[in-house]
């Protein structure tokens, strides 16, 4: 059964690549960018007025959607008994690209280069990290629930080793320099990162709905009983 949580990953791919493609678009319709130069990065693309305010706001709204997933799958993991550690690293690097990822869209290459590269690295390579880290845990706990075709690790398998591949080439391409080359890298590693991100349609697919209950502190006051957690997934029943 899919429920909204279950389609959420996948409109965050799609909301991620309509958002660059789109400021790509403006950013060749106004020539701000000159493709016979060679291929744009993405950041140079949302650099600029007017694209540069779309690029901010359409990059907050992914951050944000990207977070709530992150979190999502904190709890979902947590309830299959992964480790407290391992999970929070996993929950962490995942919300460390999503501040990446807003950093990116607010400080711009031109405006603030320090600050965007630093957001840059997080929402790449942090990010890359997210996928990694989930895709170990699952060879490695093999008492995980796998959902989906047979098909999905080696697929994201194959998605993470490209990505790992396409940024240390792209460094390497950047610091030749051959620019043109690293910016296909960065567009490529970008549309990897999405897919990996909607694949995760197929681990909420076993999920109904979530449930946010408040703890009140201590008080003198004497207060209602609440629920001792904080978030709770609930899974789809099986009929």
């Amino acid at each position: 059964m899919w429920s909204y949580l279950s389609m959420l990953p996948a409109f965050l791919a799609l909301w991620a690549v309509a958002s660059i493609w789109t400021v790509f678009a403006i950013a060749v319709a106004n020539r701000t960018v000159n493709l016979t130069e060679g291929i744009p990065y993405i950041s140079l693309c949302g650099s600029y007025p007017p694209q540069s305010c779309i690029f901010s706001q359409l990059l907050n709204m992914g951050a944000v959607m990207a977070a709530w997933i992150c979190i999502l799958r904190y709890h979902q993991l947590r309830d299959w008994g992964v480790g407290k550690w391992l999970n929070q690293l996993i929950l962490w690097s995942g919300l460390l690209c999503a501040l990446g990822t807003s950093v990116v869209g607010n400080f711009q290459q031109k405006n603030q280069q320090a600050t965007h590269l630093t957001g840059a690295f997080f929402a790449f390579f942090v990010g890359h990290l997210y996928f990694w880290l989930q895709l170990l845990l699952s060879w490695r706990m093999k008492s995980l629930p796998q959902r989906g075709a047979p098909w999905i690790k080696p697929l994201r398998l194959v998605l993470c080793s490209l990505c790992t591949i396409l940024m240390v080439a792209m460094v390497i391409l950047h610091t030749w320099p051959l620019r043109s080359a690293s910016a296909a890298c960065e567009w490529a590693v970008a549309m990897l990162l999405f897919t990996l991100f909607g694949l995760l349609a197929v681990d909420f697919s076993g999920l109904d709905s979530c449930t946010l209950c408040l703890q009140p502190g201590p008080s003198l006051s004497p207060l209602p009983p609440a629920s001792p957690i904080s978030l709770q997934t609930q899974p789809t029943e099986v009929r």
